[in-house]
């Protein structure tokens, strides 16, 4: 009887140990993740103030812009959480978008070299940001499903596993298109 009891107890501990290190498989993988996220978001901030200074020639009165781009450039270094560089980075897609659409106006800048190889960069690095999200999100997700089924989920409570957010849009605002009207 005494071995059944240990054979158990074995089995228990075993099981315990192997969820413990899922969830901190699961844990760093998601950390991972994020960190994928911010390399690329860090990187369309690196190509951002070429871009910009690229395009300010043509277009002198899209100033406004210009400085909500550096404003967000800015507020980027001060934040830590997903929610917040989410949003960021929802912002910042906003004004990229709307000077891609205007530069549309402006013939002699899209034959410009330097701005044509900058908006490839950007746009294989907005590419590199939406696979980033979707492998953060996907990852989130099988995190967070660990933490809520059992019996995983007596562990993650028993070690303060917390689940993790999604890196989502802000608001319904930001799911749509940028709108760009000239005639204001």
């Amino acid at each position: 009887m005494g071995w059944i009891i240990l054979a158990v107890v074995v089995i228990v501990v075993i099981a315990v140990i192997a969820m413990y290190n899922g969830l901190v498989q699961a844990r760093i993988k998601v950390d991972n993740a994020w960190s994928q996220i911010d390399v690329q978001l860090q990187r369309r901030f690196d190509l951002i103030p070429n871009f910009v200074e690229t395009v300010k020639g043509y277009m002198t009165h899209e100033s406004e812009t210009f400085e909500k781009i550096a404003e967000l450039r800015t507020s980027w270094a001060n934040t830590q959480s997903v929610a917040e560089k989410a949003s960021l980075d929802n912002q910042l897609s906003d004004a990229l978008k709307t000077i891609m659409a205007v530069s549309e106006g402006y013939p002699e800048l899209k034959a410009n070299q330097n701005f044509s190889e900058l908006s490839e960069e950007l746009r294989n690095t907005e590419n590199k940001i939406s696979f980033s999200r979707q492998f953060y999100n996907d990852t989130v997700t099988m995190y967070n499903t660990k933490l809520e089924v059992f019996p995983s989920n007596i562990i993650a409570g028993i070690f303060n596993f917390k689940a993790r957010d999604l890196f989502e849009a802000e608001s319904e605002e930001a799911r749509k298109n940028v709108k760009v009207d000239f005639g204001k």
